[in-house]
């Protein structure tokens, strides 16, 4: 039986979520009251705060062997979130929590798949909640008061989140339609491409394009770990660039790791790999002044790579892909890979571009499973969006 966890840190937080806990089971939805704390509850749980411990990879001494706050604080996410991996009943979740709390609770919540309810109610949800929800769907919800005992405004809070969580857990989404879902990876500068390619493939498939500024590749990639992914066109890494230049829009060092985890099938390409992004030009490190740039508009502005960059750039990618066992079609085109690095182009730099692709040729081991694919065409122009169309379709129907 699926159930609704409730989890806070029943140390410190033990009215209230024995509060919440009783509004889900009165709206007739099973839960699972977890408690997270450090100290002795004070209320009863269902999961102690020990058994929780215990799944920290150094076990549970190292969660509740130490007098320091913040280490504890740490180590009790890290316990957490192994915790969720293991249970297979989980419905819903909904935490409560200040600072502590909320990072300990989001830290489990982030590994969950996509798609599953996860409802935080935070003393800190109206500042900036980018850290604690990251590319996952967590939904923030301001507690406005802080948890201190119950009162009139919190027991309205607690109220609508219990019924916005049943609810969420009563009524769970069901897949619309038959068609699996592929991830696309785009850029102003590859709109063409991957819109083509989208066009060509929507009838068969649930096309979902990200756009590639750090958080739309790591997006992706979480939807390709959670199962929701059939297979992954990935025309726009130009995420690599950010990553490894120090721009505003990195990907991280697990770039890549989705596809060699899961083995979807996989086609790739070199997409905007002429370009780190910054901010407005005053925010540009002075060790790159003097520098090819391209005002993209007033906030954001673009860096050309150059050939030694693009030999590290080239060296990345092939490392990466060469972890990957499944089907693996990476695509170069030979004519330009963006927008302004076609021939007249601000960013035209066949020198820089030959670096890139030499070293990606170079540095892949290539097998009858994992190939590169060399074409005399540029990224957007139509020819090239049909002949990664053709690569997928190759490798998706194996």
């Amino acid at each position: 039986m699926k159930r609704v966890y409730v989890v806070g840190t029943a140390d410190t937080k033990g009215e209230e979520l024995a509060w919440l806990a009783q509004r889900i089971a009165d709206a007739g939805v099973p839960v699972m009251r977890v408690d997270v704390g450090t100290r002795a509850p004070t209320v009863d749980v269902d999961i102690a705060a020990d058994i929780i411990a215990s799944h920290h990879p150094n076990g549970a001494a190292a969660v509740l062997g130490t007098d320091d706050r913040g280490t504890a604080v740490t180590a009790m996410g890290a316990a957490f979130s192994a915790f969720v991996a293991t249970r297979n009943d989980i419905a819903g979740i909904v935490g409560i929590g200040g600072g502590g709390g909320t990072s300990i609770i989001t830290a489990g919540m982030r590994t969950l798949p996509l798609g599953l309810p996860k409802l935080m109610i935070s003393t800190l949800a109206s500042g900036d909640v980018a850290p604690y929800v990251d590319v996952s769907d967590i939904i923030m919800m301001p507690s406005v008061t802080d948890f201190a005992g119950l009162n009139r405004l919190s027991r309205t809070i607690l109220h609508n989140a219990a019924q916005a969580i049943a609810g969420m857990a009563l009524s769970a989404a069901t897949e619309e339609g038959g068609k699996p879902a592929i991830g696309l990876t785009m850029f102003g500068v590859t709109t063409p491409c991957v819109m083509a390619i989208s066009e060509q493939l929507r009838n068969r498939y649930d096309c979902m394009v990200f756009h590639a500024t750090g958080t739309g590749g790591r997006s992706m990639e979480k939807l390709a770990d959670s199962g929701l992914l059939a297979g992954i066109i990935d025309i726009t890494t130009t995420e690599v660039c950010d990553l490894l230049m120090g721009g505003v829009l990195p990907a991280t060092d697990d770039r890549f790791g989705a596809v060699a985890r899961t083995k979807l099938p996989y086609v790739g390409s070199v997409g905007a790999l002429d370009m780190v992004n910054f901010w407005a030009p005053e925010t540009i490190p002075n060790r790159y002044k003097g520098r090819l740039f391209y005002e993209h508009n007033p906030n954001v502005t673009l860096m050309r790579t150059t050939p030694e960059e693009c030999v590290r750039i080239g060296e990345w990618i092939a490392e990466r892909l060469n972890r990957c066992e499944g089907e693996v079609r990476f695509l170069i085109p030979e004519k330009g890979i963006s927008a302004i690095d076609i021939e007249g182009g601000t960013f035209f730099d066949h020198g820089a571009d030959t670096a890139l692709f030499n070293t990606i040729e170079s540095a892949l081991k290539q097998t009858a499973r994992r190939k590169l694919i060399r074409l005399p065409l540029h990224i957007n122009d139509p020819e090239f969006a049909s002949a990664a169309v053709a690569a997928f379709e190759e490798i998706a129907n194996r």
